[in-house]
């Protein structure tokens, strides 16, 4: 191995500090790159990503002790930052082990200035420790910093869902996500996955929330036989639910409009059982390979796909009509910081109304190609309500021939109506209701029969 975890976290989170890389993908080429083990693997994981998580509460930290920070060099501050994390939320380091090998790092990428600087700073936050966020006296700016989430954010949130609710979002924001699998029923059940599993090592446990899904307590699961013969997909609970809530039957003809990397196109053909036809489009062509792939490992016959912008879907799909469509819209993607930290510094509050802008264009597009009587599903993994129920809303008003489909509850889990306590045909998850993602459903009917 070429670096340590700590060269090699450090040259992760100094890209994501000066060019506002992606984490997830900057992780998993250096994990290639320097073939890491297990234990540095997940080590690497932990600091890359509690750093860009906490990024807002660690820079309160530092201003405490540092009098110019412009004057600093991105890579020495993010040193600084990737040292303060291990120093207050990893326990298991100790110190001074985080401060030697902080200084080490800086005599070999620096020189002795840097390196007596970055000891100085690190030394004097384990002699005084950090600073109380008691003294922030605005309440979004302190919830802001010390659960590490832009404050405009915070604001918006405070006003759609109230403070103790946003509270809620940002603590659970700062949590591991939980690795959870969807079973292919259409091959196997859960019960038969789970003894699957549990013989080539991994612990299991059934799901909270889908009844096709499974968590996955220890153990890694792309590597087993379960994954590799298609019995298994990597997907989120609420993401589960999707397929579900669209009434699926076996037979059907079925358009997922926004579909990579094909987690929904691949549950549907599943329920559909190999019968029928799905109609998976993407507007990339390298993202719909993903979908083939997928497809593919998992056994499916009864998925045709296309690279295309399903505003274009009227003229592409000409003289068609479909039992059911599903639009995934693109979205801003709030309900899924947990995975992907960088969200919260990368997107801009004018984002969500100019995003929701092309979710009404897509969803009145694909409407036109829906059979009377047939289903159309809308979903994001976002909790913004300019993205989800505006839309809705905004549809609805303009399109009358379709209807709210009251019955979407009935489809999904009963623990969803203590939660969302509703029956207007959508539901908005939020991410500290079951320890997934955050996503919004509705389902609209088109009047007539088919």
């Amino acid at each position: 191995m070429a670096k340590n975890v700590r060269e090699a976290a450090l040259e992760i989170v100094e890209q994501i500090n000066k060019n506002q890389a992606y984490s997830n993908i900057l992780l998993n080429r250096t994990i290639e790159k320097y073939n890491l083990n297990r234990k540095d693997i997940g080590l690497l994981t932990e600091i890359v990503y509690g750093t860009i998580q906490r990024k807002r509460t660690i820079d309160f930290f530092l201003d405490a002790f540092l009098k110019n920070k412009k004057k600093i060099e991105t890579w020495v501050y993010s040193l600084l930052e990737l040292s303060v994390y291990q120093m207050v939320y990893l326990d298991r380091v100790p110190d001074r082990a985080v401060i030697h090998e902080a200084v080490e790092i800086a005599k070999k990428k620096g020189h002795k200035g840097i390196s007596g600087f970055v000891n100085g700073v690190l030394r004097s936050v384990q002699r005084k420790g950090v600073p109380s966020f008691s003294t922030i006296k605005d309440t979004a700016e302190k919830i802001a910093v010390e659960y590490s989430h832009p404050t405009w954010l915070v604001k918006r949130w405070i006003a759609q869902y109230g403070e103790e609710e946003t509270i809620n979002i940002c603590k659970i924001n700062l949590e591991p996500p939980q690795v959870t699998a969807r079973v292919n029923t259409a091959k196997t059940s859960v019960g038969e996955v789970m003894a699957h599993l549990e013989e080539e090592g991994l612990t299991v446990e059934r799901g909270d929330l889908s009844i096709d899904g499974i968590k996955i307590i220890d153990g890694y699961l792309p590597g087993t036989r379960a994954f590799k013969n298609g019995l298994v997909t990597i997907q989120d609970e609420s993401s589960m639910l999707v397929a579900r809530g669209l009434d699926i039957e076996p037979g059907m003809s079925v358009l997922d409009a926004c579909a990579a990397p094909g987690g929904k196109t691949t549950h549907i053909a599943e329920l559909m059982k190999n019968e029928g036809q799905v109609y998976s489009l993407d507007l990339h062509k390298h993202k719909v390979k993903l979908i083939k792939d997928q497809v593919k490992r998992l056994g499916l016959t009864n998925v045709e796909t296309a690279a295309l912008d399903s505003r274009k879907a009227g003229g592409f799909f000409q003289g068609t009509r479909f039992d059911r469509i599903l639009v995934d819209a693109p979205c801003t993607g709030y309900g899924v910081i947990r995975r992907k930290p960088d969200i919260k510094w990368s997107k801009q509050e004018k984002d969500a109304e100019a995003i929701s802008a092309v979710q009404k264009e897509i969803l009145q597009t694909v409407s036109t190609l829906l059979k009377p009587g047939g289903k159309l599903l809308y979903s994001t993994c976002t909790i913004e309500e300019a993205e989800n129920q505006r839309v809705i809303e905004a549809f609805l008003k303009e399109n009358p021939e379709f209807t709210q489909d009251r019955t979407l509850i009935e489809r999904l889990p009963e623990k969803l109506g203590h939660f969302v306590g509703n029956d207007d045909g959508q539901v908005q998850i939020l991410p500290h209701y079951f320890g997934t993602d955050g996503f919004y459903i509705a389902c609209l009917t088109k009047k007539g029969e088919n």
